[in-house]
């Protein structure tokens, strides 16, 4: 099955049909995806987070995690998840890198420490050719890890910005991806797929978007990105235009309290300075999402937390 950029983006808009629901997926691009084609080979690396965006995919629900890992990606290396630890799963790490190189996906979750040498953040040890221990640090992974991929993801807001390992105030002299490639002069394509989480459908689709282009760059080029490094697929909208509750706004009805209707700009909602399609893709098996229980605090954007501080505003 070939798809064209217009059905691709045709199919990604639409969601599963008959579900109701604002999912990225439709069964015709996982069939296109793994029909006949081999799985995109996947090293996930984390540094300084929460392992959130980590939950975040196995949340997954069109398609499930199972799916994902069996269909679409090869995962050869997460921290969380692989049964093999230790000098073991480093050693595997290190021979897929060689083994794919040029053609592998490097997933990075978390800022990237560079104070005390990096030595904030220990991601693993070998053994040097003495024979001797050697802590490997999260800049030194990044550093070696990076220039063999094909292209580098920044998972969450940490390692497409610092996020909160960088906000004010940090001792680890936190960087995102970006400014890391920036001060090791490290020449790679970078995506970044930010939020505090970000959405499974924003991480899984990049995938399966970047993959498609690798199998068929004819039939599929590569999503536009913004001036952020985020695909406008999924950061192309702004969330207060989309938002439910507009017209709430543009009547002058904010809520009092978080548990009264109307609109919460008043209570220090962020969705006029955010981007996402939050608003329409919504959580949790399309369930819900931020601003129906609270407000949108700008998690997917650059200056998030420090520029987006505080995130409620009291009456």
């Amino acid at each position: 099955m070939s798809l064209s950029r217009r059905e691709f983006v045709k199919l990604c808009s639409a969601g599963v049909a008959g579900l109701g629901i604002s999912q990225i997926y439709h069964p015709g691009i996982l069939h296109a995806m793994t029909e006949g084609a081999k799985k995109a080979p996947v090293i996930w690396v984390q540094g300084q987070g929460c392992t959130g965006c980590s939950v975040s995919l196995l949340n997954a629900v069109h398609p499930r995690i199972k799916e994902i890992l069996l269909d679409v990606i090869s995962l050869e290396f997460h921290p969380t998840v692989m049964a093999s630890e230790g000098e073991m799963a480093l050693e595997h790490m290190y021979a897929i890198a060689e083994k794919f190189k040029g053609n592998f996906f490097l997933l990075v979750e978390g800022a990237i420490p560079t104070a005390k040498e990096g030595r904030y953040c220990i991601v693993g040890e070998t053994l040097d050719a003495k024979g001797h221990h050697h802590e490997v640090t999260m800049a030194e992974l990044i550093r070696d890890l990076a220039p063999k991929s094909l292209a580098t993801v920044g998972i969450g807001t940490c390692s497409a910005y610092g996020g909160i390992p960088a906000a004010a105030g940090n001792v680890t002299e936190a960087k995102s991806l970006k400014d890391f490639f920036a001060a090791e002069k490290i020449d790679k394509l970078l995506v970044n797929v930010p939020g505090c989480p970000p959405h499974p459908d924003w991480m899984v689709g990049t995938l399966v978007a970047a993959w498609s282009h690798v199998l068929n760059p004819k039939e599929h080029p590569l999503p536009e990105l913004d001036d952020n490094g985020r695909p406008m697929l999924f950061f192309g909208d702004n969330i207060h235009e989309t938002c439910p509750y507009l017209d709430k706004y543009d009547a002058s009805d904010f809520a009092p309290t978080f548990t009264k209707p109307g609109c919460k700009a008043e209570l220090g909602c962020k969705g006029p300075s955010t981007y996402a399609d939050c608003a329409k893709r919504r959580w949790n098996n399309g369930i819900n999402w931020c601003v129906e229980n609270a407000v949108c605090i700008g998690c997917v954007e650059p200056d998030f937390p420090d520029g987006k501080s505080p995130f409620y505003v009291a009456e």
